[in-house]
């Protein structure tokens, strides 16, 4: 499954899957062959909390089964049934657990079955578990060359230095939080503190490249090409503009650090700040924007990061996958 804390409802690839699936790592889910399971009929009230879980507004099915619909912002979606049945993680299990039982789930999902929707709604697994676990959840997303992990519940709050997270009128249930400031090198980006905070921020997993405030965004860019002055340049790869000849692993990267709110500040490895498009280019693995700002899931990698809602922050540790 892909762990997104950017949307609420979670789902996964159901067979008959009447119209599309798209090829996953496993076998997919058969709700006929477990004894607890039950679709949601169109009068129970999750099913009119699917508007504000999905942004979509909710269908009805011929025989009184309600329908949901999860799309996302590159185009991808899921549509199909809303099912409940028991969720186990570890040795716990939770019945009556609200999910989407995929019918038409087209997009870039990957070999992935499904997604994990960690938002902040009431449909949301974080949610549902919350009087169980308590409103807290923490992950590593690993690189290729690791494992990382999920974690539903409190962590130890010794290991993190924290961000506070802010309120938007934009959307209440993602992740908002402030960038301080960014430097290259141990030099401080050439940008107005005012540049950092002029677009809302949120903090994605289920985003690959992060998005900067046009005005921070072109300083980074222009401080990185000059300290890797000596890799030639390569040309732009879709949306990443910033490239060079060569592999991330075999260049020369400066030391790119994100602070946040509060002080909390992630110290970027190559590896996440530079992301292989190909055998042999390498980019920025940042973009610009003019709406909001994404902390995606490049720079992420290899942190504990922890959403520690209950106390409205988020933290950040070093060396989390190890």
């Amino acid at each position: 499954m892909v762990v997104d804390t950017g949307s609420s409802l979670t789902w996964l690839q159901c067979s008959p899957c009447v119209v599309s699936c798209h090829r996953q790592t496993g076998p997919l889910y058969n709700p006929r062959a477990s004894s607890t399971y039950a679709s949601v009929p169109c009068s129970a009230t999750q099913c009119g909390k699917l508007q504000a879980a999905t942004l979509n507004p909710s269908a009805c099915s011929t025989s009184d089964v309600c329908i949901y619909q999860a799309s996302y912002g590159d185009g991808s979606f899921s549509v199909g049934y809303l099912s409940k049945d028991t969720v186990s993680f570890g040795s716990s299990s939770f019945p009556g657990f609200y999910y989407g039982c995929g019918q038409d789930n087209e997009g870039l999902f990957g070999r992935s079955a499904g997604l994990i929707g960690l938002a902040r709604n009431k449909l949301s697994l974080l949610y549902q578990l919350a009087p169980s676990l308590g409103s807290s959840f923490s992950y590593c997303l690993p690189t290729s060359a690791s494992a990382g992990y999920l974690s539903i519940g409190s962590s130890n709050p010794g290991q993190y230095s924290y961000t506070p997270l802010v309120s938007s009128s934009l959307d209440d249930s993602l992740y908002f939080i402030g960038i301080a400031g960014m430097s290259v090198g141990g030099s401080p980006l050439a940008v107005s503190s005012s540049d950092y905070s002029s677009l809302p921020t949120i903090i994605d997993s289920g985003t690959v490249i992060t998005r900067l405030p046009t005005a921070v965004y072109d300083a980074l860019s222009k401080a990185l090409a000059t300290a890797m002055s000596g890799a030639p340049r390569a040309p732009a790869y879709s949306i990443l503009d910033t490239c060079f000849e060569g592999q991330v692993s075999k260049l020369h990267v400066p030391a790119v650090d994100m602070v946040f709110a509060g002080g909390a500040t992630l110290k970027l490895a190559p590896g996440n700040v530079l992301i292989d498009v190909d055998d042999s280019t390498t980019c920025l693995a940042f973009a610009a924007t003019d709406s909001t700002a994404i902390i995606g899931n490049t720079q992420q990698q290899t942190f504990s990061v922890v959403y520690d809602v209950a106390q409205s922050r988020i933290g950040f540790a070093a060396g989390g996958c190890s």
